[in-house]
C-alpha cells in the first residue's frame, strides 16, 4: 500500500543519456500521480516471522464465546444484559487463571446522560514488568442508526464488540496452561459504542463529536488499573468476525504504531493468513480505543479492524440489526486469532 534493464551496447554514452531521460520521466509521473491509498513497493511485502510454539487457535471455541455474549442480549451499559454478560466475562477470565480488576464509575454520554461504566482488565503473570496489552470493547450500540428500520432499538453487536472479545477469550483460554514469555493484560473496554451519531467515525477531523466515543478507554487513561501502567505495545481488535474479512493497515495505527503493525503482518504471514492482511494503508477510522491509549499513555497500539470494499469503510452490518451471530465467520476469527497467537507467544 522499479523496473530495470541490462543491455550490452558499444554506444554507452547514448544509453547513459537515455537512462537518465527515463528516470526523469518516471520521477515526473510519480510526482503528478493522484493521492491513492498507500501500497508498499513490490519486494517489501511482509516476510514470515520465525515460527513460534504457539497454542492452536480454535475458531469453534472463539465462535462459541461470541455466541454466548450475543445470547445475553444487547450489551448496552446499564441494562440487565450488560450486567449479566459482565459477570460472565469476569468469571470466565478468572477461570482461565487471570487476576481481574474491574473499574466502575459513571461517564457522561454525548446527550448529557450519565452512563454506568464497567471496564474489565484481566492480567496473567502480573509480576512481570514486560507486558503486552490486548484490547476490545465489550459493550454494544444502543441504537441502529445505520439501519433503515428500528433505528432506536439496540443492536446485538456480534461483530462490533463481540468478535474481538471472542478472539481474546480463546487466546486467554491458553494463557495459564502455556504461559508466554511476557505478562499479558486483556482490557475489555466499556462504553465505547455510545458515541454521537452522524458519521462520527467516518474518518473526518478529530472534532468534539469524536470524543463522545471510547469513554471507557478515556476513563482508563486518566485512571489506570495499576499506577504507572505501561506495556511494550498493544493490539486492539474491532469488527474482526465478518465474512471474508480483510484488514488493511489502518491509518491511525500507521501513525502511532507502525512497528506493531509490521509485527502483526509478519505474524499473519507465518500463520498462513497473509492474504487477509492487506498491504494498503487506509484512513477509514476517525477514532477508536487505540488512539485514546496511544495519545494518553504513549503505548503504541495497533488496530486490527475490517475494511469492506463494498462500503469503502466498515462492514455493511455496522450499526445495523444485521450485526447478529449469523454475520460471524469462523474463518475470519481464526485468521485474526492464529495471527495473534504468533504475536503474543513470539515475544521474547
Amino acid at each position: 500500500m522499479g523496473t530495470g534493464m541490462n543491455r550490452k551496447d558499444r554506444a554507452r554514452p547514448l544509453i547513459a543519456a537515455g537512462l537518465i531521460a527515463l528516470l526523469m520521466a518516471a520521477f515526473m509521473l510519480k510526482a503528478c500521480a493522484p493521492d491513492q491509498p498507500h501500497r508498499d513497493v513490490p519486494g517489501t511485502e511482509p516476510q514470515q516471522a520465525p515460527t513460534v510454539n504457539a497454542p492452536l487457535f480454535d475458531p469453534d471455541s472463539a465462535f462459541g464465546f461470541v455466541a454466548k455474549q450475543v445470547a445475553f442480549g444487547p450489551r448496552v451499559p446499564g441494562s440487565k444484559a450488560h450486567a449479566a454478560c459482565g459477570d460472565w466475562l469476569v468469571a470466565t477470565l478468572k477461570r482461565f487463571g487471570a487476576r481481574v480488576i474491574e473499574q466502575t464509575g459513571t461517564v457522561t454520554a454525548f446527550n448529557g446522560q450519565p452512563v454506568p461504566l464497567r471496564n474489565i482488565i484481566a492480567s496473567w503473570q502480573p509480576e512481570k514488568k514486560e507486558r503486552v496489552l490486548l484490547m476490545a470493547h465489550w459493550d454494544s450500540r444502543p441504537y441502529a442508526d445505520r439501519d433503515v428500520e428500528r433505528q432506536n432499538e439496540p443492536i446485538d453487536g456480534a461483530n462490533d464488540g463481540g468478535s474481538g472479545v471472542g478472539v481474546w477469550l480463546e487466546l486467554a483460554r491458553h494463557l495459564a496452561a502455556q504461559a508466554p514469555n511476557v505478562g499479558v493484560d486483556i482490557f475489555l473496554t466499556d462504553v465505547e459504542d455510545m458515541g454521537q451519531p452522524h458519521e462520527a467515525m467516518g474518518g473526518g477531523d478529530e472534532s468534539e463529536s469524536l470524543r463522545t466515543w471510547c469513554l471507557g478507554s478515556q476513563y482508563w487513561v486518566k485512571n489506570p488499573h495499576v499506577p504507572d501502567y505501561t506495556a511494550r505495545f498493544g493490539v486492539l481488535l474491532d469488527m474482526v468476525g465478518s465474512a471474508d474479512a480483510r484488514f488493511p493497515r489502518e491509518g491511525l495505527s500507521m501513525r502511532f504504531a507502525p512497528q506493531v503493525v509490521g509485527r502483526i503482518w509478519k505474524a499473519a504471514a507465518t500463520a498462513g493468513h497473509g492474504d487477509r492482511f492487506l498491504s494498503d494503508t487506509r484512513n477509514y477510522v476517525g477514532i477508536d480505543d487505540h488512539m485514546i491509549v496511544n495519545e494518553g499513555t504513549g503505548i503504541p497500539v495497533a488496530d486490527i479492524i475490517a475494511w469492506d470494499m463494498g462500503t469503502g469503510a466498515f462492514p455493511a452490518t455496522w450499526h445495523t440489526h444485521k450485526d447478529s451471530i449469523d454475520a460471524i465467520d469462523r474463518a475470519s476469527l481464526e485468521a485474526v486469532g492464529a495471527t495473534m497467537m504468533q504475536v503474543v507467544w513470539g515475544e521474547r
